[in-house]
């Protein structure tokens, strides 16, 4: 399944493209957001493109090439929280827009091959970087190294999963005698682990486990906390920030980060944006997707 951009129009339309200005693609993934950027910004501006997926950036930079009068690139293989190094090192001091899809594309969840669906049997890894190096935290590491309490936690807090506690312990009463490789593997441990009818439920018992690994793996909640930190500081005046999320904890981060930069960042409005129902009609996958904006407006000068 090819990847369907979430909240495209309403993106874009938020982020009020300056032709000739300065912006940035934190999660550029096979370019859908960013070829509506390119297309506003025309041959004078610049688009800075980041992901964690080379494959998925060499595809994003094959695509975006192919546009009339496109705008100059700068393609990184990197984490948005690197942001204000990215910057630095290109010499830019300000950019016009950020914008950051939070989202799981739909190839890597159905093709990845890295273990973020419980639907295909494939190994613990989840990194966003598909060419994980030793250095780098996978959910085989966390599943298999780290303490009963530690899981717990990570259930609990990345994905407000309530069934934390028996699931992390049935977790580290099975690997005892065996590693835990695959997500098959692990979908049978959650399994055993909660409730009959917590298993026959609308959502798949497994989707907050994965999720929270997921999360943890890539460390995604201080990537965010670090890119709109720099966020209020790169964006030139009138820049505007614009950030969807695809659950609960990931938009109450957003929410409670930017509050913290209030002084700096003010909000278009106090609730999010979210997908209209013909956008749920062709793309039911967008049903979570919320929209938040800031922009930074002129100082106050007494």
């Amino acid at each position: 399944m090819s990847h369907i951009p979430v909240l495209l129009h309403e993106s874009i339309d938020a982020l009020q493209i300056k032709r000739g200005g300065i912006y940035v693609d934190c999660t550029t993934n096979r370019g859908g957001h960013s070829k509506e950027i390119a297309e506003l910004l025309g041959k004078t501006g610049t688009l800075i493109c980041i992901d964690l997926d080379t494959d998925a950036l060499r595809e994003a930079e094959a695509n975006l090439m192919q546009i009339d009068n496109h705008p100059r690139y700068i393609f990184v293989h990197s984490n948005f929280r690197h942001l204000g190094t990215i910057l630095v090192t290109h010499g830019i001091e300000r950019v016009d827009g950020i914008l950051a899809d939070l989202g799981l594309s739909s190839q890597e969840l159905d093709s990845a091959g890295r273990g973020f669906t419980f639907r295909y049997d494939e190994p613990l890894l989840m990194t966003f970087d598909p060419h994980p190096t030793d250095d780098m935290t996978t959910a085989y590491d966390i599943i298999n190294n780290w303490g009963e309490e530690s899981i717990a936690d990570v259930l609990y807090g990345y994905a407000d999963e309530r069934y934390a506690k028996r699931i992390a312990k049935k977790i580290v009463e099975t690997r005892i005698s065996k590693e835990i490789k695959t997500t098959f593997q692990l979908v049978d441990i959650i399994a055993s682990a909660v409730p009959t009818l917590y298993r026959h439920r609308k959502t798949h018992f497994a989707t907050k486990t994965f999720q929270a690994l997921r999360m943890a793996a890539n460390d995604e909640l201080t990537s965010i906390k670090e890119m709109i930190h720099t966020a209020s500081s790169v964006l030139a005046y009138d820049g505007r920030l614009a950030i969807i999320t695809f659950h609960s904890t990931e938009d109450r981060v957003v929410k409670h980060t930017l509050k913290e930069y209030r002084d700096i960042l003010t909000l278009t409005s106090k609730k999010p944006i979210v997908p209209s129902e013909e956008e749920l009609n062709t793309n039911p996958r967008a049903r979570s997707a919320q929209l938040r904006v800031a922009y930074k407006p002129l100082p106050k000068y007494n």
